[in-house]
């Protein structure tokens, strides 16, 4: 897994790409508190090789709890910023520092 972060100077954004690699699954979304936690707002493109990959434009100066949902399963990043407990999850989360 990874992320890419390319911050834009004539905008207050950060163009922000999810790399997971999946060959297995069917399906694999990037859900947090950026898209509402809603898999169909995070669907992540599956590669040729197997790996699913997604770019979102996030407003730069902040930070976002997220996981990625491979076929039904949540899954931590684990090149994340840094993680933080979420009490209604019951888990961590990955955390996005723009």
């Amino acid at each position: 897994m990874a992320i890419t972060k390319q911050y834009l100077k004539s905008k207050p954004v950060c163009k922000v790409t999810f790399t997971v690699p999946a060959e297995e699954a069917s399906k694999v979304y990037v859900v947090g508190d950026f898209n509402n936690w809603n898999p169909k707002k995070g669907t992540l493109r599956k590669l040729k090789n197997g790996t699913f990959k997604g770019t979102m434009d996030l407003p730069k100066e902040a930070s976002y709890e997220f996981r990625y949902l491979i076929d039904d399963t949540y899954v931590n990043e684990a090149e994340a910023d840094r993680y933080q407990w979420n009490e209604f999850a019951g888990a961590e989360n990955a955390v996005l520092e723009l």
